[in-house]
């Protein structure tokens, strides 16, 4: 009689290997496809096939070993597994860490935050905005055309615009610091001051009014893109702790398969003939 653990392992695995097959494929139709050719999905191919491959080579190890009372297989499955458990738990523990500084900085008579970057963690700032790095989240920041909803016109009066509640990356991309001082005239056309000393350094300097510049080489987008980056890792550390859960759930049902495939090996042993 094959155990419920057996059952439900092999249950788990048949899942997460059907749950593989269309991220291999559709990381493969990014690297396929020369239509496709943003630094953005370039970004992201790599990592997704990856990904998709050790995902299908895990399932496929607990479902024979479960299945077929492969116990050499088994027992890769549950190392893995425990691997997984260890790596998930100090990942998660670091993007607490991580992510417990900086918070967006109220302007007065605005509805949005602004982001300054040295408020956030030293480690983000030099792994995400380092020149190679924010190569390609700017490609992926334009492709995602963070800044587009706002140009349409919607907001016509300054006052309006400024009542607006914008993401991170709208309120640091999109527009120009206050302190620029700078003249509203849409939502992502502002002009200087003609004094042009609010104007003289940092990121005043680098706003531009082409719709494909604005301010995406200033450091106010650098850090909202980190304050936004700072949200979702909050988010994905809850996850995390769910995740955390269920993987030791199944790492203690892949133990009781490893147990009823030793037993049962071993009574197959003892029952076989002797010559």
């Amino acid at each position: 009689m094959v155990r419920i653990s057996n059952n439900l392992l092999g249950l788990l695995n048949i899942i997460t290997l059907l749950i593989s097959l269309p991220i291999i494929v559709y990381s493969l139709y990014l690297y396929f496809d020369h239509h496709v050719n943003s630094g953005c999905h370039k970004f992201l191919e790599f990592p997704l096939l990856i990904f998709g491959v050790f995902l299908f080579l895990v399932s496929l190890c607990g479902l024979i070993g479960s299945c077929c009372r492969a116990a050499f297989l088994l027992w890769i499955y549950l190392f893995v597994m425990f691997i997984l458990i260890i790596g998930l738990f100090c990942f998660t523990i670091f993007a607490f860490i991580v992510t417990h500084k900086g918070v967006g900085e109220v302007v007065s008579g605005r509805g949005y935050k602004e982001y300054r970057l040295g408020d956030y963690s030293h480690w983000l700032q030099k792994r995400f905005t380092n020149a190679d790095n924010w190569e390609k989240i700017n490609s992926c920041l334009h492709d995602a055309k963070v800044c587009e909803s706002l140009g349409h016109g919607v907001y016509q009066k300054a006052e309006e615009f400024y009542k607006r509640n914008l993401s991170p990356i709208q309120s640091g991309c999109c527009k120009p610091p206050t302190y620029c001082s700078f003249t509203y005239m849409n939502a992502t056309y502002w002009t200087a001051p003609n004094s042009g000393l609010a104007n003289s350094t940092g990121d005043c300097i680098k706003w531009s009014n082409n719709q494909d510049e604005l301010c995406f080489d200033c450091m106010s987008c650098k850090a909202g893109f980190i304050a936004n980056l700072k949200i979702q890792w909050r988010k994905i550390a809850i996850v995390n702790v769910a995740s955390l859960i269920l993987l030791i759930f199944v790492y203690s049902l892949g133990c009781c398969a490893f147990r009823n495939n030793r037993v049962d090996n071993g009574y197959k042993r003892h029952r076989a003939p002797h010559h």
